[in-house]
């Protein structure tokens, strides 16, 4: 009986010990499928790391290549704005817009002038006094071809006027009155840009006396080619002694200008013309008139100191719109293409602001 009973016994430890082993040798397959497994994941990972290393080694930047990229994109950004820029300027171009109309709207913080086959540019600033007009307030009448300035609300506040010389011949004031114009500039004389002769406008009289019968207020100018202050005061009493007999309301006018071709000023400094200008006006106030400057942008700007000017009120010539001119100004010559019934053929056209 003990015997049978030993064997059971050695049987069934035989077979716990079987069953020992079988585990232990499944538990080390596991390990070892587990261990390659890791070992597998990790091979992969690493290569997945640096596959990801390879593909972001250009984009990871220093602060230099930051900066450098920055500016790339401005430069791109700046080329792309010149290139609408030019495009810009080319259509406006091929439309008809002149070079100076495309330069004054490019550069609106200065005054392009073109004189003397070149551009000049001359910063606006506030040392002068600027003029308030408001352009959208200078209303052109198509069917007159004149020009208004008014009120927001549309009222007139300007005057019509002309200037006129022997260039018009002979005239009809009666009919240049009731043509509606109010003030009228007369010519009284000139100085030869030659030899420098001092000549009375043949039409002077005939002008002055016609404008004043007709109700019409009258200012005069004199043609100016003085080189010396000497000269310019000789201009002066030129004009006051013809002027003398008769009452002007409008101003006594300097008209200087830029002369076509060889003149006697072609040496004249800016210094020069100022000097000559303020002579004549100043000789033209002690008489009891009112002075004025009437020229153009190069009169203004190149040809005299405006700094010395800027107290004289200024009669400014300027044929397109909107009037170009940021400081005061009281009266804008703004044709000299003008249709006036009485004026055969054209006449200058103006707009004063001011009531003299």
């Amino acid at each position: 009986m003990n015997k049978k009973r030993q064997r059971r016994m050695n049987y069934l430890m035989n077979i716990i010990l079987c069953l020992v082993a079988l585990i232990s040798l499944t538990v080390c397959i596991y390990l070892l499928l587990k261990n390659y497994q890791l070992n597998y994941e990790t091979t992969e990972a690493l290569a997945q790391v640096e596959q990801i290393k390879e593909d972001t080694k250009d984009y990871i930047y220093t602060q230099s290549d930051v900066n450098s990229f920055v500016e790339e994109a401005v430069l791109n950004a700046q080329t792309t704005e010149a290139r609408k820029l030019l495009d810009d300027i080319k259509s406006r171009m091929e439309s008809g817009d002149s070079t100076a109309a495309v330069l004054r709207e490019l550069y609106p913080e200065d005054v392009v002038v073109y004189a003397d086959s070149k551009y000049n540019f001359f910063p606006i600033t506030d040392e002068y006094k600027r003029n308030n007009y408001v352009l959208d307030n200078f209303v052109l009448d198509e069917a007159s071809s004149r020009i208004t300035y008014t009120d927001d609300v549309g009222e007139v506040h300007s005057k019509t006027g002309i200037d006129v010389s022997k260039h018009q011949g002979k005239i009809d004031w009666e009919k240049v009155a009731a043509d509606g114009i109010d003030f009228a500039f007369i010519r009284v004389g000139f100085r030869g840009s030659s030899e420098g002769k001092l000549v009375e406008d043949e039409y002077f009289i005939d002008n002055i006396e016609g404008a004043l019968e007709n109700h019409i207020e009258v200012g005069v100018y004199f043609y100016t080619q003085a080189v010396t202050t000497e000269e310019a005061k000789e201009e002066a009493q030129f004009l006051l002694d013809l002027l003398e007999p008769y009452d002007i309301t409008y101003p006594v006018v300097l008209d200087l200008e830029e002369v076509n071709g060889k003149s006697r000023t072609d040496d004249m400094t800016q210094e020069d013309f100022t000097d000559a200008a303020i002579e004549f006006l100043d000789t033209v106030e002690k008489a009891g008139y009112r002075p004025m400057i009437y020229g153009n942008l190069k009169t203004f700007f190149i040809m005299l100191d405006m700094s010395r000017i800027e107290k004289y009120d200024k009669w400014f010539a300027y044929y397109q719109t909107p009037v170009y001119f940021p400081y005061e100004f009281t009266i804008w010559q703004y044709s000299s293409t003008g249709k006036v019934d009485g004026i055969k053929g054209d006449v200058d056209l103006n707009v004063s602001m001011k009531e003299y």
